[in-house]
């Protein structure tokens, strides 16, 4: 067998089964296996994944699922030479694993490699903000990245040679996490200019979008990140690479001027440094409410940072697990089972 292709899930019964089948039907192709990842769904997602010829491992423990744990519990049990993780709301393109695969023999100093991916859900303002910005932000274009957000395929003894998939402390940020890991060991990622996968999103409204993330501790991941890297290798890396601990820095020090310039120079004074922010991403944005959306969005997430890097992590562990469905060696068919 070549390759592992994992899904990672939770409550996804909308999509879990189109996502199972397109990996079903790659892996067909390339002699492989897929394995669901579930977080204690409480939904449907297990009872349709097991229709399908594909491994179940679930989360035993629900109040520890995050994203960290679900791509580790993913990881844990793979023998293939190859790995690729997706999540379950998105659909894996039928050319992008064997493309990658063709990249990776020709590199061997590469670790991983990803593709675009393409956002087929775009009522959330978080949507179409990051869609926009897809353009813009380097580990989204092709070539050599720093990172491969939204998935990518992984060479297997990359990634235990750099000691595990993902921190089950991480409730976001796991992917780059890893890729600081890689890189600090000398490997390296790129992206293709190939589809890899369609991702749904979230059908959540703007600002319980943001309460979501806020509260699930999503928001915190850059501080999640950082606390793990203390003392680490990749800690430099890190601190060089995560723009996201420049802008939270850059909050810091709007918190601490704004009450100043109040006290010293007036209400207006404090307004207009309230507005400026505003402004600047509104025009950035070439919106209003997106503008707004983002002045929020980084305001939370530089709180819920500071929370992270102050919470003392448990070092990494495997993820304890049940074996819900096991399938054969022998890769199987895309039609569900009966």
């Amino acid at each position: 067998m070549t390759i592992t292709i994992a899904i990672k899930a939770y409550n996804e019964q909308e999509h879990i089964a189109a996502a199972l089948e397109s990996a079903l039907l790659v892996s067909e192709r390339l002699s492989g296996r897929v394995v669901l990842a579930d977080s204690a769904s409480t939904d449907a997602t297990v009872d349709i994944a097991s229709r399908y010829p594909v491994q179940i491992l679930q989360m035993t423990d629900g109040d520890r699922r995050s994203c960290g744990a679900a791509a580790q519990l993913a990881f844990q049990g793979v023998d293939t030479p190859y790995f690729y993780l997706m999540d379950g709301d998105m659909r894996l393109d039928e050319t992008f694993i064997a493309e990658a695969l063709e990249w990776l023999d020709a590199h061997p100093d590469c670790a991983g490699v990803g593709g675009a991916v393409v956002e087929t859900l775009l009522a959330n303002p978080e949507f179409k903000i990051r869609n926009k910005a897809m353009g813009r932000e380097h580990h989204r274009r092709t070539g050599l990245v720093d990172r491969l957000d939204g998935g990518g395929l992984y060479r297997t003894n990359a990634i235990r040679e750099a000691g595990y998939f993902a921190h089950q402390a991480l409730k976001s940020y796991e992917e780059f996490d890893l890729a600081a890991r890689l890189q600090a060991r000398g490997w390296r990622l790129a992206r293709l200019p190939v589809r890899a996968v369609e991702h749904t999103g979230h059908k959540k409204s703007g600002f319980a979008m943001l309460r979501f993330r806020f509260s699930s501790g999503q928001m915190g991941g850059a501080g999640a990140v950082l606390r793990a890297a203390l003392g680490e290798p990749h800690l430099g890396f890190v601190l060089k690479h995560l723009t996201q601990l420049r802008v939270f820095l850059t909050i810091l020090v709007w918190w601490i001027a704004l009450p100043v310039a109040l006290l010293t120079g007036g209400a207006l004074v404090a307004l207009a440094m309230l507005l400026a922010p505003l402004g600047f991403l509104a025009l950035r944005r070439k919106s209003v409410h997106l503008g707004a959306y983002s002045f929020v969005y980084w305001n939370l997430c530089t709180l819920a940072s500071l929370h992270s890097l102050m919470t003392r992590q448990p070092r990494p562990h495997p993820v304890a697990f049940r074996e819900i469905k096991s399938i054969p060696i022998t890769s199987g068919s895309v039609r569900k089972s009966h």
